[in-house]
């Protein structure tokens, strides 16, 4: 379960997918499309990239008539700068289009990344559940980093490299339309062999992506809980987990390059052939007296060029293959939709107050799976509070989902403040419910922006309250920089932030202090707790339950003293339900029978 409010209906309407296949690639591209002036100064940088080493061959076939000719050295010497010139303007021109399309490149992939980055988190639960973490990651930065690369190379190698190619030919038909005939013949028959050879390339890269993903979406999994693998002797077994997945991402990779060198080695020997050619030809119309020696070095010298942009286009050949892997995985997940619909016209909760709670004759189960519950009727009038109890995975904590919308029911109806959830505004719902789970994730940053989930909720002053009132104001004077004070990320239960599974807990319950909801769902998590840590959070509990309606995931039954109500849940359905002290007073009810088995006298 999700901290309140961490993603907001704005969100998700400012951000939902396109639609899925060809609409979701043009998304992508649309992304990378340059402003007008960058793309005007792109085009300009890309044009001289292309004329100027198209010019120079003509100083080359001058110099050497003219040297034949008897010409003077000042002359020869002049045409010689002239060649110099030309290539330095060539190089700095190829050097001002690198540096205009990686900067291109980078914002647009930024803008991409960003995009992706907010489409995922408004994505619901469902989606989240197909996806590993490691596996996003990969989708909104790892994919997105094989695009940017791509679009540099594609702008310096393949645009510039065809264009070039083009001039060539332009050239080499003026010069002689047999020579030229017979080049674009050549060159037409490299381009249906790579195209050819392009169809078993780009299903080998898209397979290594999609093992690299794999592989580093387990390896995120296994750091994520390295302590208990750690303590439970599990290292050997993660290991061989890992050299297995490492395996099968070196096989795909083995073959992704084994297919790139295979393209590339098959190239050089047509061009290696189709040079010989071509200076064959040259040969024999230059002793039928058609052609300049001069003539000669310059078709040598383009059909060199000519292989330059195969070459190039061979050697881009891997990124090409990733950025359309990854362009295809970008908008796959582009193409992910919500599973929870928008309500047509959204209905906003009670502003103020404890929220009223009904599940009427709810069903619920996981995409294809077996149903998880089925026929749950709870009520809880404004105020009141419910303890859930029940075996691991009876259901418990699917109710509280449903409770909060992150999953709609498959049967019946969740109604809070006497509206049916699914016509609720979820703006309303992330303002006026809350949860405090169990497992706190703690961000890298300051304590100000881990109560306020990077929102502007309160001034200090508040937040210095509330952390007073849940009893870390001791711990806040403590801290170096007080709020601004910067906590470890990317840990859970406080594990490796500097904060203890105690403290983490009561910051979890600051931020439900911040929102003040009128409903609350808590999944305990005090077993884990010190005795005077434990009485802290007890006393915090309490105070959020006060005037509003509460639901308990209880682990422990000593902890639902404060409850009005119990529902006790088997296999997913609601075995008992009703008032807390009628239930006790009753020894065969499940309640009453399970408070003796495990020895629990509530007052």
């Amino acid at each position: 379960m999700t901290a309140p409010g961490t993603v907001t209906h704005d969100t998700f309407t400012r951000y939902s997918a396109p639609g899925p296949g060809g609409s979701a690639r043009r998304a992508v591209l649309r992304h990378l499309r340059p402003g007008r002036r960058s793309a005007v100064a792109l085009a300009a940088t890309v044009a001289a990239a292309t004329a100027l080493p198209l010019a120079a061959p003509q100083l080359t076939r001058r110099f050497v008539d003219d040297a034949i000719g008897g010409a003077s050295t000042r002359h020869l010497t002049l045409i010689a700068l002239g060649y110099l010139a030309l290539a330095v303007a060539g190089q700095a021109a190829r050097m001002a289009t690198a540096w205009l399309a990686s900067r291109l490149a980078w914002d647009g992939t930024n803008r991409l990344r960003e995009r992706l980055a907010e489409h995922a988190l408004g994505l619901d639960m469902a989606c989240h559940g197909r996806r590993t973490p490691g596996e996003m990651i990969e989708r909104v930065d790892g994919d997105v980093v094989a695009v940017a690369e791509f679009v540099v190379a594609f702008l310096l190698d393949v645009v510039v490299g065809l264009l070039l190619l083009a001039g060539v030919l332009v050239v080499v038909f003026t010069v002689d339309a047999r020579l030229g005939s017979v080049l674009l013949a050549y060159c037409a028959l490299i381009g249906f062999g790579m195209a050819r050879a392009q169809r078993l390339a780009v299903p080998s890269a898209t397979r290594s992506r999609a093992q690299s993903a794999a592989l580093f979406g387990g390896l995120e999994e296994r750091l994520a809980g390295v302590e208990d693998i750690r303590a439970n002797g599990a290292g050997e077994h993660v290991v061989n987990r890992f050299h297995r997945a490492s395996a099968t991402l070196y096989r795909a990779e083995f073959r992704d390059a084994r297919i790139g060198t295979g393209i590339l080695a098959g190239t050089a020997v047509a061009f290696a052939a189709g040079t010989a050619i071509v200076l064959g030809l040259a040969v024999w119309t230059r002793e039928s007296g058609t052609l300049t020696v001069g003539t000669a070095v310059l078709l040598f010298q383009y059909t060199q060029m000519v292989r330059v942009p195969f070459e190039r286009l061979i050697d881009q050949l891997r990124r090409y293959q990733a950025a359309l892997a990854g362009i295809a995985r970008i908008g796959d997940l582009l193409a992910e939709r919500r599973t929870l619909p928008a309500p047509a016209d959204p209905l906003p909760l009670p502003a103020s107050g404890p929220l009223a709670l009904r599940l009427e004759n709810v069903g619920f189960a996981y995409a294809d799976d077996e149903p998880v519950l089925s026929g749950v009727t709870i009520t809880l009038a404004p105020g009141e509070t419910l303890g859930l109890v029940g075996r691991t995975g009876s259901g418990k904590t699917t109710v509280a989902r449903l409770v909060l919308r992150l999953y709609d029911p498959t049967e019946g109806i969740v109604r809070v403040g006497g509206l049916d959830l699914r016509d609720v505004d979820p703006a309303s719902i992330r303002a006026r419910m809350c949860v405090v789970t169990q497992d706190v994730q703690l961000f890298a940053a300051s304590v100000r922006d881990n109560l306020t989930l990077f929102r502007p909720l309160a001034g200090d002053d508040r937040l210095r309250a509330v952390l007073a009132g849940v009893g870390l104001g001791d711990w806040l004077a403590a801290l170096p920089d007080g709020l601004d004070t910067e906590l470890g990320g990317g840990s859970r239960s406080g594990r490796g932030s500097g904060v203890s599974a105690g403290e983490a807990q009561l910051l979890a319950l600051a931020r439900a202090f911040l929102t003040d909801p009128g409903l609350v769902v808590l999944d305990e998590a005090s077993s884990r707790l010190d005795p005077a840590t434990e009485r802290r959070v007890e006393a915090s509990v309490d105070r959020l339950l006060a005037d509003r309606t509460g639901v308990l995931i209880a682990h422990r039954l000593s902890s639902l003293s404060r409850v009005h109500k119990i529902a006790v849940i088997d296999r997913g359905r609601v075995v008992e339900y009703g008032h807390r002290e009628d239930l006790v007073a009753d020894p065969r009810s499940r309640f009453a029978r399970m408070l003796d088995a495990a020895g629990v006298v509530l007052r």
